[in-house]
């Protein structure tokens, strides 16, 4: 009496078991060959790996500029006055009703 006892314990584990044996049978045969996938996609793939052989080879050959700290923040900090709209005057202040 022991065995169906544990049985019925487990009953949730075996059906999950079964349940996940069957989801991977199919799609293991009704899923594309993976020859079909690659027949499909290489011009894509080929595309990536050029540009990404080009991102490369670009990242190497041209070097960064060398710039100090202190001209990056003044850049930096010019481009954050000009969003939150701490704009210079222009140089004609005349409004058009004068």
């Amino acid at each position: 009496m022991e065995i169906p006892e544990k049985v019925l314990k487990l009953r949730y584990h075996f059906l999950g078991a079964l349940l996940f044996c069957l989801t991977l049978f199919s799609f293991i045969h009704m899923a594309p060959r993976f020859m079909t996938l690659l027949a499909y996609f290489w011009p894509l793939f080929l595309s990536t790996a050029l540009v990404l052989a080009l991102v490369f080879f670009f990242a190497k050959a041209s070097p960064l500029p060398s710039t100090d700290a202190t001209s990056l923040h003044t850049a930096g900090q010019g481009l954050l006055d000009y969003v939150a709209g701490h704009h210079e005057p222009p140089l004609d202040t005349r409004h058009k009703s004068d």
